[in-house]
Parts: structure tokens; sequence; C-alpha cells
């Protein structure tokens, strides 16, 4: 709703995907299973193997009783991150900063990185980054914000000559001309096929979205938790976890942007990974605030510190495996899938590591804490009942 461009094309993806993974989920392996059944087949299927089947079993880890350790771990990465954010900054896309995109067909296959390398010299002091679309290895997406704040109309053919001038230099285009270049229609020799301009008012609603839909996806998490457990405790350490998920993934971007060999362009794509690890990091503390809420049904009159360390060992196993089967495919993606999805799998391998650590370290002790100091009142303001009777 908040999200435009990539980011609105990526949830309706999302959306579509979710609403088959429930229908398949629910109904097709409900029907698989039953015809199977009725055949007098997979009666004896089991769901563990040798090795998976004790897998985490019988645990009871002192999760609870370390909170503070856990908490202090958090609070150091946190300072870290904010620290970095303040001093270095991100490495913002035009999407945020503004500039323009030229999309090229160059003379011959060439990597993303060596057409920026050829380009960066050219365009001092603004940012360039080209990335690779399609796959037949020559056409290329350039974006640079290089004078982006001047309304001057010779800007744009300055920003062309340049293009031409650093692409020519480099052999990746043989046009003779720079005016054989711009046109599209020439395409032997590599040009520019299309251009856009992205001005600073408009990345700065692009900005001002990009913020208010992850607010706005907080508060809307908050609400259903409150609505679906039907107390504040869980509602509090789920939102907390999740701020501190996107606080530490942003973070990271601030503080590697320059470091590692790829890109970490904070753009549109970068706020749908946001938006994406907060989706992934609260199924997974559901999962465990749903068993909580069952053992508090099941052990009213378990201590709750101990009822807590155990829902979180007895859901330690699953939690594990789901992450690290998203961990598997994440970096297959990582690895294989090229240049414009590697920034996107990079967040989204930090959110499911760190979201699935806050699900066990911080939303479910900021909800024990919270949760524990409201049952305190309610038995004091029982007990002056009694004494009161």
């Amino acid at each position: 709703v908040f999200g435009t461009g990539p980011i609105r094309g990526f949830a309706t993806t999302l959306i579509i995907g979710i609403c088959c993974s429930f229908f398949t989920a629910v109904f097709l392996t409900r029907l698989v299973y039953e015809n199977r059944l009725a055949h007098d087949k997979w009666t004896k299927q089991t769901f563990s193997t040798k090795i998976s089947r004790n897998f985490m079993a019988n645990k009871n880890y002192g999760f609870m009783s370390n909170c503070k350790t856990s908490f202090g771990i958090f609070a150091a990465i946190i300072v870290i991150m904010i620290g970095s954010f303040a001093i270095r900054g991100l490495s913002k896309g035009i999407d945020f900063t503004g500039g323009r995109n030229y999309v090229v067909v160059l003379e011959k296959q060439v990597e993303p990185e060596d057409v920026k390398a050829a380009l960066v010299p050219q365009f001092k002091g603004a940012t360039v980054n080209a990335l690779a679309l399609g796959t037949d290895g020559k056409t290329i997406r350039i974006s640079t914000n290089y004078k982006i704040e001047s309304n001057n109309p010779a800007v744009d053919n300055e920003v062309e000559n340049i293009l031409y001038k650093g692409l020519h230099g480099a052999g990746l285009v043989t046009q003779s001309s720079v005016e054989a270049f711009k046109n599209p229609d020439v395409r032997a020799g590599g040009s520019i096929v299309s251009s856009t301009k992205v001005g600073p008012a408009v990345a700065k609603d692009i900005t001002h979205g990009a913020i208010i839909s992850v607010i706005i996806a907080l508060a809307a998490i908050f609400l259903y938790i409150l609505i679906r457990f039907r107390n504040v405790a869980f509602s509090i350490g789920s939102t907390v976890a999740l701020a501190i998920d996107a606080t530490i993934v942003i973070g990271f971007f601030s503080l590697l942007w320059d470091v590692v060999p790829f890109s970490l362009e904070v753009d549109q794509t970068f706020i749908g990974a946001i938006l994406t690890v907060i989706g992934y990091s609260i199924n997974d503390k559901v999962v465990v605030f749903d068993r909580i809420r069952e053992n508090l049904t099941l052990h009213k009159k378990m201590d709750l510190q101990e009822l807590f360390n155990k829902s979180l060992n007895e859901t330690l196993a699953r939690t594990i495996n789901t992450s690290l089967s998203t961990l598997i495919v994440l970096l297959c993606i990582f690895c294989f899938g090229g240049e414009s999805t590697r920034s996107f799998s990079f967040a989204m391998l930090l959110g499911v590591i760190f979201g699935t650590l806050s699900s066990i370290f911080i939303a479910a002790p900021v909800a024990y804490i919270t949760l524990g100091r409201k049952i305190k009142k309610e038995e004091a303001a029982m007990a002056e009942a009694v004494e009161v009777k």
C-alpha cells in the first residue's frame, strides 16, 4: 500500500506466494495424505531420521536466567550499528538521493563492476552504480547522482557525454561519435536505450514512503500480536525484537558498504528486504509465543521463568530447522544469483540469523519481564482483596 515501484511488485509477488503456500500446506497436503491413508499407504510414515530424531530433544537451557548477558550483547551491537550510521551513513541509491538511470547496450559482454570502474573516475564526487539487466551480458543499467541538484538542461547532455567518454575509453563502446551513442536505434557499437531521472523532490517522497511503510509494518504487527495473544507483553516483546532486527541489518549495510566486494546500496529493494526480514522474523516469534501461551494454559501453577524456558527449549529444534532451511536457499541466491540480487539476499541472511537469535534472546525475555511484572501486581492485588475480606 505504501511502497512504490520494486517494493510494490515484490510485495505483490510475496502476497501471492503466501496465499498459494497456505492453500497447498493446508488443503493439498491433507488431500494427498487422506488419499494415501485410504489405500493403506504411508501408515508407518515418519518425519524424522536417525540424525534428526533426537535433535535438540529434552534440552533445558537456561535462556531466561542469561537474559542480562544477551541484553548486553545485543545492546553493544546496537550501539556499534547506530555509531556507524551516525559516522559513516549509508550508501544511498538514486531512489533516495535523486539521480539519473541509463540503460545502455554495450559492444561486448562485460561485468557491471568493470563498467563502474570505468565511470567512477569520470563522475568525480558523484555516486555511480552499474547493474546487469537480462542474461546477454551486454545490457547494463548505469545510475549516477551527478549534479542532480542542478536544473540546467545542459547537465543531461553533459552526463551523456561523460558516459560516452568513459565507456569509449574503456573499449566498451565503439561508436564513432556521442550522437550515435545517444541514438537508441543504432545499437551496433553500443548505445543508450533509455533514460530516466529521479529529482530530489521525488527521492524525498520515496524516502518518506519507505520510512512510513516500515513504521506501519511494526505498528500493525504490534496490534496483530496484541489481538492474537490478548496480552500486551507479547506485543512489546515482538516489536522490540523486530526493531532490533531492522536496526542491525541497516547497521551492517552502514558498516560494510565500502568494505565488501559487492554493492550495499540502499534503495527501494533494500526497503523491501527490511520488510521481508520483519515478516520472516515475526513468524518465528509467533511460534515461540504460541507454545508459551499453550503452556500457560496447561501448567497454570508452574513458575513463570521455568515455563518460558520450557517453551523456548520445546520450540528450539523447530526454530533451528526452519532457519537453516531458509539459510540454505538464501546462500544459494547470494552465491549464484548474480549481482542484482546479492544485496537483497545479504540483507535477508542477516535478518534470518539475527531474527532467530532475537526470538530466543530478546522477544521472549522482554515478554517475560513485562508479563512477570503484571503477574506480581495481580497477586499483590489478590492478597490485598483477601485481607479486606
